[in-house]
């Protein structure tokens, strides 16, 4: 997020309307890439979703996002979602743990947060705009679990420092220091206590320096150097690293480096150019390592109606030459190579996806469901990877609900790929009636991608909770 937008000062929306507009044939020649399931890119295609904050736990990587609302036209943010994968290419939904209601000083904009674990619970830094009218603060919500539900940890804002408090990141150091830097236009920084939700010392502004954070091309009037927003704070062997949104608007991904974590910063070069597909005018860069290798999280606005206000999330690898310095990155359709298969013969939730067309996701709590998927229509797929067949399955299982019903046709490596099994879904007595549902499968084994097809009459089929193979 830009707080700097809500200024909607003339020559903000100049830059913006001259981005937005060059953008549309883009747009429109990209909207017809996700519909035919090879990329991973989107990672999310169920909503749109902003400002990836990725954290690792107990061998999992848990994704925090941002959620921009369907036909945005500025940025309408009114929760935030989590999301979680072993392997890097299946996405597991995990609804939203964590809204702008969780506050009761809050009045609006779920915007960019991030996510740390620390002494048996998971902290939230979340920027938002105070209900009594003095703008954007920074808050800070607790959980037992990475998945939520989260609480208000202080019932009051942790930081209001000026008007430009967005943009949190959180890093615990070797030492056990935390600390949390935000900022647009300004970058600051507080070190935070063992406690994680107070901090000692003086809020500390950072000097923009042309040496820290390279100069400033556009508005250079207006600012002292490229830092835009969305800092996020890492660091590799003795190295600390500062990345962060460049340039102005339309923004692109940089960094500097540090023998500490509070400096002094040396600016080292662009790591991400401007994102020109489907007219996302900002970024957000998220860097974790995982499994023996790095990734890159950022957004774009590469999905079916999406732009600068209806962003999705991505990954790439991130590589790092000897010298410590990180290899410019070009935004790909995805991860390749993944980290680990899908056991079938566990429960998989059906929000497990790495690719969809045309289903949702929602949460039943009153059947203590969780989330699952809905919206399923004639048509409608999804695809999960590198599913790994370790031995024959004979019996395909799906618990189901409906009104109407509908089929599953069960492929294998494509939507017209080798058909196993067809699984007929009748009427269970309602959408929130819940019944398992099974079917005989030609025998499956090896690693294939699973796709689930489902066909059926007009409208809203049946939902889907979770599904195994014997």
């Amino acid at each position: 997020m830009v707080y700097q937008k809500c200024n909607k000062n003339n020559l903000y929306k100049i830059q913006m309307n001259k981005f937005l507009k060059n953008s549309v044939l883009i747009l429109l020649l990209s909207i017809t890439i996700p519909f035919y399931g090879k990329s991973q890119n989107p990672i999310v295609q169920t909503i749109y979703t902003a400002d990836p904050a990725p954290l690792v736990y107990n061998d999992t990587l848990f994704l925090y996002t941002g959620h921009d609302e369907d036909h945005s036209t500025w940025f309408t943010m009114k929760d935030w979602r989590c999301f979680s994968t072993t392997d890097m290419v299946n996405w597991t939904d995990h609804g939203s743990p964590l809204s702008v209601k969780t506050f009761n000083w809050a009045g609006k904009d779920a915007w960019a947060g991030q996510c740390i674990f620390r002494n048996g619970k998971f902290y939230w830094y979340v920027p938002i705009n105070q209900s009594n009218g003095k703008g954007m603060a920074i808050g800070v919500a607790v959980s037992k679990t990475p998945t939520g539900p989260f609480e208000d940890a202080l019932g009051k804002p942790l930081v209001h420092s000026g008007n430009g408090d967005i943009d949190p990141t959180v890093f615990i150091d070797d030492d056990g220091q935390a600390y949390l830097y935000w900022g647009n236009p300004y970058l600051k920084y507080v070190k935070l206590n063992e406690d994680m939700i107070s901090y000692s010392g003086d809020v500390i502004t950072v000097a923009l320096s042309k040496d820290g954070f390279n100069i400033r091309i556009k508005d250079a009037d207006k600012r002292p150097s490229a830092y835009e927003e969305a800092p996020w704070l890492y660091k590799r062997k003795e190295l600390y690293y500062l990345l962060y949104a460049a340039g102005g608007v339309p923004e692109h991904l940089a960094y500097s480096t540090a023998p500490t974590a509070t400096g002094p910063w040396k600016y080292r070069d662009t790591i991400m150019t401007i994102i020109k597909t489907g007219g996302a005018f900002t970024n957000h860069p998220g860097l974790v390592d995982y499994k023996g290798k790095s990734y890159m999280f950022y957004h774009n606005g590469a999905l079916p109606g999406g732009g600068g206000f209806m962003r999705s999330v991505c990954v790439d690898e991130c590589k790092f030459n000897t010298d410590g310095t990180i290899t410019r990155i070009s935004p790909s359709a995805g991860i390749g190579k993944t980290a680990a298969g899908i056991d079938p013969y566990k429960r998989v939730e059906a929000e497990t996806i790495a690719w969809e067309v045309g289903v949702e996701t929602t949460k039943d709590s009153l059947n203590n469901v969780g989330v699952y998927v809905t919206d399923i229509s004639r048509g409608d797929y999804i695809k999960v990877r590198n599913v790994d067949f370790k031995k024959d399955a004979k019996i395909f299982n799906a618990n189901v609900s409906s009104a109407s019903g509908g089929i599953i046709e069960i492929r294998m490596d494509g939507i017209s790929g080798k058909l196993v099994g067809t699984c007929e879904i009748k009427n269970t007595g309602g959408l929130h009636r819940w019944k398992m549902v099974s079917c005989k499968v030609n025998k499956i084994k090896g690693l294939h991608d699973l796709y689930f097809v489902f066909k059926g009459g007009n409208g809203d089929l049946f939902n889907f909770n979770w599904w195994n193979f014997n």
